[in-house]
């Protein structure tokens, strides 16, 4: 099957494709949702300061938008089946590895290295490849929200277990169960065989890898969407890790941070569902570049009024409606202009500037506060940040790049 054709015979059923791929989303996302719970535990039983946590999980960010290019390419060439049992495999060793790391270097091989490569090959580049792949372009940006609200929903449901199985067991012995969950992908993963792939090479394509990543690098809006998706790795990693920290640095309780992260996932499931409507309905680049100052004016009023629980629940309320909620209109324009033979590769490019961003957000929250003992300077560049990608997203054209076809020999 060439990636490109999109007949309906090679299509996978659209209700098998949405289960399988949301559930796998659901785990794999739902569970690195939860790493800033182990922030605390972990640096404590070893005497590690925030920074060495902060910046294994950096490493992740950075492993799994490296990993997420080429795991894109081998799912646009060879299928998805191959790439989400290898991450699965990687995932669970990674966790265990995570658990009992003796050194911080083995932790950020494990915890950073390892898990970073698995969630590349289990979450949205490679999932959305398949949809682009099997889903008619008009329900494509719809389906991907879909798929994202599961990811949402996979926060929703797992920080809280997390949370229960570090109270209840312990910190080890929860990264340990987590391991052992991770391997359900592997059955589910079992349902997005596309028969296409099945162990033969895919058809020719109209451009090469190297062309289609030189095509989307010389495009400016191609450029512009890296750069806001830049901006949403820095804010969601920083949030995500660094604010159950944040908020017992206030005197609130562990719970607040547990249900407030849940909250974040709860209405990331309204809002990324809602993104993917509104993609089907008007200019993608408006949706992004109005998630964007949102996020700024949500981060803004949380510093300003008074900290307590109902305050942050709003804030997490808020913020979970714009939290992923990115990542629909952000793949549907990059498949609406490049199309679909490369998108797992290209949405593996530009899911890279995204966790170029994670990797300081997180890494930098954990170094300020080391050296000045706040977060403030942070929240002031997620602020800013927010800004930026707000005005970066509004010049974006979103029809179908002009190609010069090739005149036959």
């Amino acid at each position: 099957m060439n990636p490109r054709d999109n007949t309906q015979d090679n299509r996978l059923p659209m209700v098998q494709l949405l289960i399988c791929g949301a559930a796998i989303v659901t785990l794999s996302m739902g569970i690195r949702h939860g790493f800033g719970l182990w922030l605390q535990p972990i640096t404590q039983a070893n005497g590690w300061t925030r920074e060495t946590f902060a910046f294994a999980i950096a490493v992740q960010n950075l492993a799994w938008g490296l990993a997420g290019i080429f795991a894109g390419m081998v799912a646009d060439r060879f299928g998805a089946f191959r790439v989400l049992v290898a991450g699965t495999i990687a995932y669970s060793l990674g966790l265990a590895g995570m658990a009992y790391s003796p050194t911080p270097f083995l932790f950020t091989l494990t915890a950073g290295v390892l898990i970073g490569v698995a969630q590349a090959g289990t979450t949205y580049a490679v999932i959305y490849g398949i949809i682009g792949r099997n889903i008619p372009a008009e329900k494509r940006s719809w389906a991907m929200g879909m798929t994202a609200a599961a990811g949402s929903f996979g926060q929703f449901l797992m920080v809280p277990t997390e949370g229960f199985l570090i109270s209840s067991f312990g910190w080890q012995q929860a990264l340990a169960a987590l391991a052992i969950v991770a391997l359900l992908i592997i059955p589910m993963a079992w349902g997005l065989r596309e028969p296409g792939f099945a162990g033969a090479s895919a058809a020719k394509r109209d451009q090469t890898i190297g062309q289609a990543v030189a095509e989307a690098f010389q495009y400016r809006s191609f450029q512009f969407l890296m750069a806001g998706y830049f901006v949403c790795g820095f804010q969601v990693v920083f949030i995500g890790v660094h604010m159950p920290s944040y908020l017992k640095d206030h005197g609130l309780a562990p719970q607040v941070a547990s249900v407030a992260l849940a909250l974040i996932g709860l209405f990331n499931v309204v809002g990324t569902y809602i993104a993917g409507v509104l993609g089907e309905r008007m200019l993608k680049k408006n949706i992004l570049a109005f998630i964007y100052f949102a996020r700024a004016a949500a981060i803004a009023v949380f510093l300003v009024v008074p900290l307590s629980p109902m305050s942050v629940y709003i804030f997490s309320a808020v913020m979970g409606t714009l939290w992923l909620s990115t990542v629909p209109p952000t793949n549907a324009v990059v498949a609406q202009i490049f199309g679909v033979a490369h998108l797992s590769m290209l949405s593996g490019v530009v899911f890279f500037s995204h966790q170029i961003g994670s990797f300081l957000g997180v890494w930098l929250g954990g170094y300020l506060y080391d050296r000045t003992g706040s977060y403030d300077v942070v929240w002031y560049i997620s602020i800013a940040l927010g800004i930026f990608a707000g005005l970066m997203n509004l010049p974006v054209k979103e029809t179908a790049i002009a190609r010069v076809t090739p005149r036959p020999a």
